[in-house]
């Protein structure tokens, strides 16, 4: 079981707190979000499942965004921290 926690932003599609998922990778951890929150969907991966380039995951402190993204193995891994980042100008 993994812990995924939320930014704010995001909070108002999925769980308000911290949630316990069990998965073997980030997209595994996606699927499960957005079977529990369908306010969820679109949110974190576009319509081809790649993550949108203003999300942000960590796992276990270190973003996996930019890597192995939703691919990443979950193997031993505590914590999931999704962000939403905001930009404008």
């Amino acid at each position: 079981m993994v812990e995924v926690r939320l930014d704010g932003w995001l909070r108002q599609f999925g769980p308000r707190g911290r949630e316990r998922v069990e998965a073997d990778s980030v997209a595994a951890v996606i699927d499960a979000l957005e079977a529990r929150y369908p306010r969820l969907r679109f949110k974190l991966r576009d319509e081809t499942g790649t993550l949108r380039r203003y999300v942000r995951v960590f796992v276990d402190g270190a973003d996996v965004s930019a890597t192995t993204g939703t691919r990443t193995a979950l193997d031993g891994v505590r914590t999931i921290d999704i962000l939403h980042s905001i930009a404008g100008g």
